[in-house]
């Protein structure tokens, strides 16, 4: 079987699957340097959009897409090879978060939208990843980024934090702190990296949080490792 992978979710499918005897090759796009390895095999770079991919499923018998939350275009090229090839598939995807009592979060639809919600924001903390930075690349108020890789642009007042999560608690709190942060730029990609909405919740700060995108249409979301195995081995090919 194929994972397209990338996530933590993906790791664990892939490392469980290899250990009961399961063939699988997960695929990472190759964006970031040194990323953490499945069991099984491996295979890093694009498939030249959703054709080739539909070549590559005519080798495999199940596809399963892991990838993360705002990997939008990955997953709808997995819907039409799926769809062009008859491979069975099924999209892995963790929930996202659940705004609770305390929290101050503004939720939009679009990366480009959040910059257009910061209005007269203090002190922004962009927690987005390198993708999407462009689009704060002229706001002086963001005064902290941090992602795996660094962006091909920073605002002008910014600084940069190289760090792979998920982060301790307390280290946020003293992120905060430190920086003097009262708005959070976020994606709500779910998961274990909620530290942060907690610190926020905590200090009062508001959070933009970006919306996911829809999975593709007609696609079968399951939401943890043990359903996507249950899939895996209970569909026949």
């Amino acid at each position: 079987m194929l994972v397209l992978g990338g996530t933590a979710e993906a790791r664990a499918l892939a490392d469980t699957l290899t250990a009961r005897g399961h063939h699988v090759t997960t695929s990472l796009a190759g964006r970031t340097r040194d990323p953490r390895l499945p069991a099984g095999e491996v295979r890093t770079g694009g498939f030249g959009g959703a054709e080739g991919l539909a070549t590559a499923l005519r080798h495999v018998d199940l596809l399963v897409d892991a990838t993360h939350p705002f990997a939008e275009r990955m997953s709808d090229h997995a819907a039409q090879a799926a769809t062009t090839t008859g491979t069975p598939w099924v999209v892995l995807r963790r929930p996202g978060w659940t705004e609770g009592s305390g929290d101050r979060w503004v939720r939009v639809p679009t990366t480009s939208a959040a910059a257009g919600a910061l209005g007269d924001a203090g002190s922004v903390f962009l927690a987005i990843g390198r993708q999407g930075v462009h689009h704060f690349a002229a706001l002086e108020q963001v005064r902290l980024v941090r992602a795996i890789e660094p962006p091909d642009v920073l605002p002008p007042r910014a600084h940069l934090i190289l760090q792979r999560g998920p982060f301790a608690l307390d280290d946020e709190r003293a992120l905060l702190a430190e920086h003097r942060i009262d708005t959070i730029v976020a994606k709500d990609s779910g998961g274990a990296t909620e530290a942060k909405l907690v610190a926020a919740r905590e200090a009062g700060v508001v959070v933009v949080l970006v919306d996911r995108p829809a999975p593709p249409g007609g696609a079968r979301t399951v939401p943890d490792v043990d359903t996507a195995v249950e899939w895996v081995e209970n569909t026949p090919n």
